[in-house]
């Protein structure tokens, strides 16, 4: 491979569900049955945690590549050319046959958390086999986002690619979405293992392991075998432990207009830190400032912030890391 193509292939490769999402805005309330009411403009946007993130990264400044499954519809085509708008490589986008894109409405009523209204479509669909192997193999970090919501992307066939993507030395980072109960957690055994860093939230891994001391809750899971694991606890801000180190972050104070995606975002933020080589503590308030920009604008990736607008936002704010145990 030449330099140039060195120099322009992806970092990092973001791979799971993709969504077209449309959100209207914040509403006072939901309409009563029957009721017509008006709104200012919705907002239409590529989500789904692959999406979200690659964004994410793509806006701090790093080069990465979106894998997934959209349908052979005009929602596809929206998927596909809004990421290569947001300067990300969507070139290894797949189109099912079968299915169409997976499409989201998200309705945000002020004081409440959100509705969501969604169709799974061509993620069901989504296999080991969409995966460009050579492309993953050839970056520093794999991701997976919404795991458990792609079915066909199945336990063994991803603990098999992580487990080959980190002996070619290509960091792993998993998150989850849509877990049901904690019979969930088997189809994270074969995988964890072979996870550097497993990012879920606070209600997922209560879900995972039944227990709901987020302190705890990271100990199964580096009990389980990954390297790093992070839970994110919203308003509460974050615990991300190790063998060795525990941090606990509490939150940036913003102005909040959307929650969406924040944790996606959180997710690529840490990202950036395993790509420089941070210290823990420094990547952590890092991830944890990139999800509290993305809280400020109405959509998932809207608020996230270039990587020196992100660093300056921190030293513009008191620390946000605690003692663990605090």
């Amino acid at each position: 491979m030449s330099q140039i193509q060195n120099q322009t292939a992806p970092e990092v490769v973001c791979a799971g569900i993709l969504v077209a999402d449309i959100f209207a805005p914040p509403l006072p309330r939901l309409p009563q049955e029957g009721e017509l009411l008006k709104v200012d403009d919705f907002l239409m946007t590529v989500g789904g945690c692959a999406a979200n993130t690659g964004a994410d990264l793509a806006r701090l400044g790093v080069r990465a590549a979106v894998m997934g499954k959209v349908g052979e519809d005009i929602f596809g085509d929206f998927v596909i050319n809004d990421l290569a708008h947001k300067g990300l490589d969507a070139a290894h986008i797949r189109r099912s046959e079968t299915y169409g894109t997976s499409r989201t409405v998200i309705l945000p009523v002020i004081g409440q958390d959100r509705r969501y209204i969604h169709t799974v479509g061509a993620n069901a669909d989504f296999t080991p086999a969409d995966l460009d192997l050579d492309t993953v193999m050839a970056a520093r970090v794999f991701y997976v986002g919404g795991y458990l919501l792609a079915p066909a992307l199945t336990a063994a066939a991803l603990a098999e690619i992580f487990q080959l993507a980190q002996q070619r030395g290509v960091q792993t980072v998993l998150d989850v979405a849509g877990v049901g109960a904690s019979s969930d957690l088997e189809a994270l055994r074969p995988i964890l293992p072979h996870t550097d860093v497993f990012l879920p939230n606070d209600d997922e891994a209560l879900l995972l392991t039944g227990e709901r001391d987020p302190l705890r809750q990271a100990q199964i899971f580096l009990d389980l075998g990954a390297r790093v694991a992070g839970i994110t606890l919203g308003a509460q801000g974050a615990i991300v432990r190790t063998a060795q180190d525990t941090v606990r972050a509490g939150v940036y104070p913003v102005d909040v207009v959307d929650p969406s995606g924040s944790g996606d975002a959180f997710d690529a933020g840490f990202i950036v830190g395993m790509l420089e080589g941070w210290s823990l503590a420094r990547t952590v308030a890092f991830a944890a400032a990139a999800g509290a920009c993305a809280c400020t604008a109405l959509g998932c990736t809207a608020g996230v912030r270039t990587r020196a607008e992100t660093e300056a936002f921190i030293r513009n704010h008191a620390s946000i890391l605690t003692a663990p145990d605090a």
